[in-house]
């Protein structure tokens, strides 16, 4: 496969709208999660990553990488929150045109208040 997650994520997107994308995020996670504790650990990670990514053989240094990577407040593991905004980060494309309509939103609200 010549792209990766990155480029898929923004045709995902495109596809499914804001809610749509958050959604599909959301069932990721719960797929990824320890069902007990609620957040992806990297046992979770290590065991699902294969029947739920179709990566196969991933070194331990990898998958603690990964969780790293995502673990914003430091605690080992990754929240929803933390996954999401992972994912995001995970896909410039995706960020940028999420930075565009911000702008964009932005002008808008600053011209209906004459501003």
């Amino acid at each position: 496969m010549a792209g990766g997650f990155e480029d898929l994520l923004p045709v995902i997107a495109k596809r499914l709208g804001g809610e749509g994308l958050t959604e599909e995020l959301c069932n990721g996670f719960k797929m990824l999660m320890d069902k007990e504790k609620g957040v992806i650990t990297v046992e979770s990670l290590r065991r699902n990553s294969c029947s739920v990514l179709g990566i196969k053989d991933l070194e331990e240094d990898e998958i603690v990488s990964m969780v790293k990577e995502g673990d914003l407040d430091g605690d080992g593991v990754l929240s929803e929150m933390e996954f999401c905004v992972l994912m995001f980060r995970l896909s410039p494309d995706l960020m940028q045109e999420s930075r565009a309509w911000l702008q964009y939103a932005l002008e808008e609200e600053l011209n209906s208040w004459g501003l």
